[in-house]
């Protein structure tokens, strides 16, 4: 054990200070490095003080898990949290983001944004003298993709050549997982109505770093996205943002509801996952949400532990 955490923190040393605004910004080795430290630190068989370091996170879209699994996180690690909701800071007058950033650099160690245009997460990054982390953005969902294959990895042991279906939106949480999977090895079919599909720049980037030793797929068929697949993923139709879509997307997407019939398609071992809130009924039944196959609220569990490795990572706490 003691060469297996002395490995996870050479792989991951180099992290210390760094932003995390996209899954690409890990190495492949420092991906599985991070994997690895979650699974320690979820066993209880690795233990991290950062000592008394304050996170702090600040939130313009709505948030349950990932607000809730940085704020446990960051306790377990022995520091704080500061919730800077915008409506009730400086930020939601209009203060400039650069002066934000800059003030809480002096009293954070490590900033957590969670909002809407991806250049906004860079800019904070910019000018920030302390880590940033995505906590979701348009474009991405970096820290929900670790939480995803760290969940996979549970149940299957190696990830490498293992099958991950995607069924709905192009959206972030797509995005990510294309990106991450291809670090991880992982073949990952992402299945959409015409129209929907993923970022072709998100696509080009995730088959650059797959190479030859996975396989990053965009299809227009659910059926042949699932066929023999080890673990089957779906999210809302409508992201947050796009609730006026909401009546038109049902309609699109009402090919793409992840059904009992379709999951059938999968591996006869795979796996249901989601990354909640999920409209039971829409893109899931209920009987898939709920059933023997779901590692849904394993999943949503492994948004702690996944977190709590990368937040020692970026403080230098290994």
């Amino acid at each position: 054990m003691a060469n297996t955490q002395m490995g996870v923190a050479s792989a991951i040393s180099c992290l210390k200070g760094r932003d995390f605004l996209s899954s690409s910004d890990l190495s492949s080795h420092q991906t599985f490095a991070l994997l690895e430290l979650a699974s320690q630190l979820k066993s209880g068989q690795r233990r991290i003080d950062l000592g008394n370091r304050v996170l702090g996170l600040i939130f313009t879209k709505a948030s349950t898990r990932t607000r809730v699994s940085f704020q446990v996180a960051m306790t377990r690690l022995g520091g704080q949290t500061v919730d800077l909701n915008p409506q009730v800071t400086q930020l939601g007058r209009g203060e400039p983001l650069q002066d934000t950033a800059r003030v809480l650099s002096r009293f954070c160690d490590v900033m957590a944004v969670r909002t809407f245009a991806q250049k906004e997460l860079e800019d904070y990054a910019y000018w920030a003298t302390i880590p940033v982390i995505n906590a979701l953005t348009d474009l991405e969902h970096p820290c929900q993709a670790l939480a995803d294959f760290l969940t996979m990895q549970e149940e299957f042991g190696s990830l490498e050549g293992q099958t991950l279906s995607y069924i709905g939106d192009g959206n972030n949480v797509a995005h990510s997982l294309m990106i991450c999977g291809a670090l991880l090895k992982v073949n990952v079919r992402v299945a959409t109505p015409k129209g929907f599909e993923p970022s072709v720049d998100v696509l080009n980037k995730s088959r650059s770093i797959a190479g030859n030793s996975s396989k990053i797929e965009v299809l227009n068929d659910p059926l042949e996205a699932v066929n023999g697949a080890q673990a089957v993923y779906t999210d809302v139709w409508a992201s947050m943002g796009q609730e006026q879509e909401q009546e038109s997307r049902e309609m699109i997407f009402r090919d793409f509801c992840l059904t009992k019939d379709l999951f059938e398609m999968a591996d006869s071992k795979a796996i249901v996952l989601h990354c909640l809130p999920a409209h039971r009924g829409e893109e899931i039944t209920s009987e898939l949400l709920e059933g023997d196959s779901s590692r849904v609220f394993d999943q949503a569990e492994n948004r702690l532990h996944a977190q709590q490795a990368l937040l020692a990572a970026l403080l230098g706490g290994l």
